[in-house]
């Protein structure tokens, strides 16, 4: 029977809110890195549904684990939803985060406060050692700000404005972002998904 759950990412920053997320499940929570596992894996898919399960498969063929994989955007509305899927891969993905978000603030310069809507999206995939696959998908809506705010966040963070809590999810305390972001939100639905089988 299988006690852990691998999780496909090499993101030290996503790992710490996928542990705090799914710590009562009661399974030992690994990175692919941590777990020896290592996968070339082109996302190519057309949704981040498609992707999260890509990667997800292509670690269950090589573990009886839980296996679990996450794909997430962000889709302004203004540039037609872009970076979207492509979020990871916009610029190249060696390129820092602090280059995109810049580079997209250039593109939204002088685009006023209503036109600037935007959402973070999260599809999880979860492969089960019986290879039962699950998938769950969620959001947060937002906007795009006028200038990069916050050091908690990683990614597109800086700029993405959350009018619930006035402040970019940069500026969120770990527990604030837990509690409304796109993955954590995919996240929890995950677990309850998850307790099903466990």
């Amino acid at each position: 029977m299988a006690q852990r759950i691998i999780f496909a990412t090499g993101n030290k920053n996503k790992m710490k809110e996928i542990r705090r997320i799914l710590a009562d499940t009661n399974l030992e929570i690994l990175s692919m890195k941590e777990a020896g596992l290592e996968a070339d894996i082109v996302e190519d898919g057309e949704t981040y549904a498609e992707n999260a399960m890509k990667k997800a498969r292509a670690i269950a063929a090589l573990t009886d684990d839980y296996v679990l994989a996450d794909d997430s955007g962000l889709e302004i509305d203004y540039l037609d939803k872009a970076p979207g899927v492509h979020s990871a891969r916009f610029m190249g993905e060696e390129t820092p985060y602090s280059v995109k978000n810049a580079a997209l603030l250039d593109k939204l310069k002088g685009v006023p406060d209503e036109k600037r809507t935007a959402r973070f999206a999260c599809a999880i995939a979860a492969v089960l050692p019986d290879k039962t696959e699950l998938s769950t998908f969620a959001t947060i809506e937002g906007f795009i700000s006028h200038e990069i705010k916050g050091e908690n966040g990683f990614g597109y963070d800086p700029i993405f404005y959350f009018p619930e809590y006035e402040k970019t999810t940069a500026e969120l305390s770990e527990d604030e972002k837990n509690a409304v972001s796109h993955r954590g939100k995919a996240l929890k639905l995950m677990r309850e998904e998850l307790r099903k089988y466990l």
